[in-house]
């Protein structure tokens, strides 16, 4: 059963734990094969590359655009990555070979850029395009770096393994991504070798203006669907629980056995990912099943997402959200009986290319949630040109999530457990589908909602 397996930055910063719970320590009778990794870089890794994906700080990238000494952080990028080598060499990774290689990449991203400095210094080219192909170039370093290493660790631990550096770094190839994946796949005995993939893959269409920070997950889609592997394998640093551990307490928390590709989405919309939703879709219509593991809980099952699960027993399975979350309202008493009077505020939202979390309406007025990094002064000034009354608030919100929450009294019972908390709600949204409760609260409640949903709904329920 040939499977294709992810494993995350965090786990890979913990590659012996990587090698003993899930190459070796999930190969029956010591066979290693039908199996694929795609790896992501080592953790914080790409941070150092573009920008902290939470703080943005910024890496190499930022400092690239904005025209700073970029080579010089590329010299303090090197010497991190060479650091991380050394804490490998316990484990079986040949230094002199790991070294070789990682500063030939380093010193050919250098002179990638600097030709890519030199030609928007001319001034006869679009710029933004230029600066995707170093945002491009950049990121891919991060996965080649861990994934030529991790060959290096399994073949110096008599494991047969292959390279496969999806990168294309050093040919000029015009190739699509799925043309790459097919092409580098082709000639690859599953049966005899085990292919370490990089997360990132080169290709004419170019991976990160479409998905970004999300491509080494889309990378694992593409070629889980191009090898019509029997299952795709997620390997993080937590189990996929009923709430964050961190906030209701280990104790309170417990993996979620299965659950739909449906709930995998909404966990997505609120920065949850199970795995990133553009990832999912090529699964989820290929028919093939995805499992959330525990690199560190190796016997432990895991969660598997599927088409068509849904939970035997009427019951909230997850309590999740955000705090990094606005709310924008739209108020005018004209609103009421306009048909189609919202579409001219999306054309709004459209034109500045956002994408809404949650959406309530009444008779005259629209509530809208936005990631609060989307909101732009640009946006809010065309608003507020346009409609008699804007209201703008920093809000977080909170989620009960759920194959099968149709029981009679859910949202009652939600409702009520936030009451009895102290926390008031703002703004409400459930559809028909039934699969996610979303309340709109004040920052300030954020983390008691949790606790107060989880243990009403999840704990108690």
């Amino acid at each position: 059963m040939l499977t294709v397996h992810k494993i995350g930055g965090t786990s890979m910063s913990k590659f012996e734990d990587v090698l003993q719970n899930i190459v070796i320590g999930q190969a029956p009778g010591g066979y290693y094969y039908d199996r694929i990794f795609v790896v992501s870089a080592y953790n914080n890794v790409t941070n150092w590359l573009l920008e902290h994906k939470k703080t943005a700080e910024p890496g190499v990238y930022d400092l690239f655009v904005k025209n700073s000494d970029y080579r010089k952080a590329l010299d303090v990028l090197l010497g991190k990555l060479l650091a991380i080598n050394k804490e490998m060499a316990g484990i079986g990774l040949d230094l002199e070979e790991a070294e070789t290689f990682i500063r030939d990449r380093v010193d050919q991203c250098r002179n990638y850029l600097v030709s890519l400095e030199e030609v928007i210094a001319s001034g006869y080219v679009n710029k933004p395009n230029i600066l995707l192909a170093a945002r491009e170039i950049l990121a891919s370093i991060g996965e080649a770096h861990s994934a030529f290493n991790s060959v290096n660790i399994l073949k110096n631990n008599k494991i047969e393994s292959v390279f496969v550096d999806l990168c294309g770094f050093h040919d000029a190839e015009y190739l699509s991504i799925d043309e790459r994946i097919k092409q580098s796949f082709a000639k690859i005995d599953f049966s005899r070798q085990v292919p370490i993939a990089t997360g990132y893959t080169k290709g004419t269409e170019g991976i990160m203006r479409e998905f970004d920070r999300g491509y080494s997950e889309v990378t694992f889609s593409k070629i889980a669907v191009a090898v019509k592997a029997e299952e795709a394998v997620i390997h993080k640093e937590y189990h996929l629980s009923s709430a964050d551990p961190a906030i209701v307490g280990v104790e309170n928390s417990k993996p979620v056995g299965a659950t739909n590709f449906n709930v995998a989405d909404q966990l997505a919309d609120i920065g949850m990912e199970a795995i990133h939703p553009k990832a999912s879709k090529p699964l989820e219509v290929a028919g093939i099943n995805i499992r959330i593991k525990n690199t560190f809980e190796p016997a432990h099952p895991g969660t598997l997402i599927s088409n068509e699960y849904v939970g035997e027993e009427s019951r909230v399975e997850i309590i999740s959200g955000t705090d990094r979350v606005m709310a924008i309202e739209v108020h005018d008493p004209f609103m009421v009986g306009q048909a189609g009077y919202d579409m001219n505020l999306m054309k709004v939202i459209h034109r500045h290319q956002l994408s809404y979390i949650l959406k309530a309406t009444n008779a005259n007025s629209i509530t809208m949630v936005f990631w609060e990094k989307d909101i732009s002064d640009a946006l809010l000034t065309e608003l507020k040109g346009l409609y008699q009354k804007i209201t703008v608030k920093k809000a977080a919100m909170v989620c009960a999530m759920g194959t099968n929450i149709t029981y009679p009294g859910s949202l009652a019972k939600a409702a009520t457990a936030l009451f009895e908390g102290g926390v008031n709600v703002e703004a409400v949204s459930q559809s028909l589908m039934q699969v996610n409760m979303q309340f709109v609260i004040g920052r300030k409640d954020y983390q008691n909602a949790i606790r107060v949903l989880n243990q009403a709904l999840c704990v108690e329920g």
